[in-house]
């Protein structure tokens, strides 16, 4: 069975458990969402996103 999860969904889960369990302060959280927001609409985001893509498909690549 394959399971198929977005990306977004998979870091808010990262860091809503950093926040909880870590230590990682809310307002660090923010900035980092902000970053992401910026960094999407930045001339750099075609490469984060190709790089993300690819990634994904050689993890998803892998047979156990």
């Amino acid at each position: 069975m394959a399971l198929s999860i977005s990306a977004v969904v998979l870091f808010a889960i990262v860091v809503f458990l950093l926040v909880r369990k870590s230590g990682l302060k809310a307002s660090h959280a923010l900035v980092c969402v902000l970053l992401g927001f910026y960094l999407a609409s930045s001339s750099i985001a075609p490469t984060i996103n190709e790089l993300t893509t690819n990634v994904a498909g050689m993890i998803g690549g892998i047979k156990f």
